[in-house]
């Protein structure tokens, strides 16, 4: 390559998409694509080997497609002689080897990286074109827009703007059924009888390609939490269209009435498992959205169902990174609630005698995947009671998850899961006794807990801690009005039942043997 390089393109492991804003006015006889496998993105925080090996195949894949076309991808392999192990390190070697006039990306999707990037730019006074991420509905912009003047953000009052914005699920200016949402309609449960037969997932075998990627995490990364003995993710936009029809034709009708339900060992139920898809950018949200409307039309699902999956989409993953990068990079380090407990060290194995942290955890470890009431209402709901430090519980959740990449993952921790933003994100800290837990799932009816019992050898240890968190920040919670019934219940518990619950949640924090403060 010589001095005449125009465009030297930077894709990311969540850039995968040939229609990328990076990709705009490409001319394979001027420019060149740069992607680096790189040790520092599955270290940085500890990351599973589900989710590294879904961004390093899909990576893969794209890159062959992109050389498919005959265009010149400079890529370094994770396991390359010379990798720097770097982004940073990475870009200047290429910088160096190629001697682009400019840098060319898509906005990242995290700060980190992006100061990064940039700082390399500058070092070889280089220009960083940074393009619009045309993945969404809206842009940062629009939501600064949005969020000007406020008091609060909500994302319902957001979600109704977009709806109007873009037409979707509206009948002229009304929305269709004339209700903005469902929300009510679709909290069901199981029941005694369970789910009964349920659709399969989309799962696909791994191809030689991925077959690499596996050995080499298994090899490179062997200490890292999980397994990839049942991988089968999406890592290519065929894949995922695929994935996307048979969730629109199998489980998308069941999907907004069950979609807060768990059942014990049943890892996917009738959720759409896309989001990984959506977020390395194999598959664009107006062409999900563009389905689900579709089935509508077409009667195949009901209202309920469809609006709540768009909800999903158009509405919540659209606030969040409103949210992110409008607030960044302060937001990481918000604490409202002054919480420090460390992590619980089985968090990282999912060996606890809580049957619902067993069952969520394990299959988060086997699969990087559980559904959004387990992140919020199972995992999320322990730490926050526990009182674990939102940082410890942000990294957990950033690695864990295939879906994982932080604009969307932080808010949805940080703010949604453990109120740390103290308010910013969601109205209210979503807290809730194991009875909630009970409700929706059958994990309490094998477990050695009580859900009822706040004290005592069978306590539940959501419900001691329930009680324990509302007596503990009694004065900050009765400031939210959306507090004041679950302190109103708090306040029938007599000075001796405060007590009694204080001493058995302190107990339980120090029997519980806290996760290492780093993992290699």
């Amino acid at each position: 390559m010589t001095s005449q390089l125009r465009h030297l393109v930077l894709i990311l492991g969540d850039q995968l998409d040939e229609n990328a804003s990076a990709l705009n006015g490409f001319e394979p006889q001027q420019d060149a694509i740069w992607m680096a496998e790189v040790a520092e993105e599955s270290t940085h925080v500890t990351s599973a080997k589900q989710r590294t090996t879904v961004f390093l195949s899909a990576m893969r894949h794209f890159a062959a497609q992109l050389k498919a076309r005959g265009w010149t991808v400079h890529y370094t392999p994770l396991d390359a002689p010379d990798n720097a192990g770097t982004l940073a390190g990475e870009l200047r070697k290429a910088i160096a080897h190629t001697q682009p006039q400019q840098l060319v990306m898509t906005a990242p999707g995290e700060w980190r990286v992006l100061q990064s990037l940039r700082s390399v730019a500058r070092a070889h006074d280089l220009n960083l074109e940074i393009r619009d991420d045309t993945h969404f509905f809206s842009t940062v912009r629009d939501f600064a827009e949005h969020a000007r003047g406020r008091k609060q953000l909500r994302l319902e009052f957001f979600y109704r703007e977009m709806r109007q914005k873009t037409g979707i699920l509206m009948d002229g200016k009304k929305p269709m059924g004339d209700q903005w949402n469902f929300d009510a309609d679709n909290r069901g449960s199981f029941g005694k009888q369970g789910p009964g037969l349920l659709p399969k997932p989309s799962r696909f075998e791994p191809d030689a390609i991925t077959q690499d990627v596996i050995q080499l995490v298994n090899q490179r990364f062997a200490h890292h939490p999980g397994s990839l003995a049942s991988f089968g993710w999406p890592v290519t936009r065929a894949q995922a269209l695929s994935a996307l029809a048979e969730f629109i034709a199998h489980r998308l009708p069941s999907f907004g009435l069950y979609q807060d339900a768990m059942w014990e060992g049943e890892v996917w139920l009738y959720h759409s498992h896309l989001s990984c898809a959506l977020n390395l950018k194999l598959i664009h949200p107006r062409e999900v959205v563009a389905a689900a409307e579709d089935a509508l039309r077409q009667g195949h699902a009901p209202l309920q169902a469809v609006e709540g999956f768009v909800r999903q989409i158009l509405g919540w993953r659209e606030y969040v990174r409103g949210i992110y990068w409008t607030h960044m990079p302060d937001y990481v380090a918000r604490n409202a609630m002054q919480a420090h407990q460390q992590l619980p060290e089985f968090y990282w194995t999912g060996q606890t005698e809580m049957a619902c942290l067993r069952d969520a955890i394990g299959q988060t470890l086997a699969h990087g995947y559980a559904h959004h009431i387990q992140r919020l209402m199972v995992t999320g709901l322990y730490a926050l009671l526990l009182g674990v430090e939102p940082q410890a519980v942000h990294q957990w959740y950033l690695g864990v998850y295939v879906d994982a990449v932080e604009w969307v993952e932080l808010p949805n921790t940080l703010g949604m899961s453990q109120f740390a933003d103290g308010g910013l994100m969601a109205s209210k800290p979503y807290v809730a006794s194991g009875k909630y837990i009970d409700r929706m799932s059958n994990h309490c009816k094998g477990c050695r807990f009580n859900p009822a019992q706040s004290t005592g050898d069978t306590a539940c240890p959501f419900t001691t801690l329930y009680w324990d968190y509302l007596i503990r920040h009694a004065d900050v919670l009765a400031k939210n009005p959306r507090m004041l019934m679950q302190l109103k219940n708090m306040n029938r518990l007599t000075p001796e039942e405060r007590e009694r619950i204080a001493s058995q949640a302190q107990s339980h924090r120090q029997s519980s043997p806290h996760a290492a403060q780093a993992r290699t």
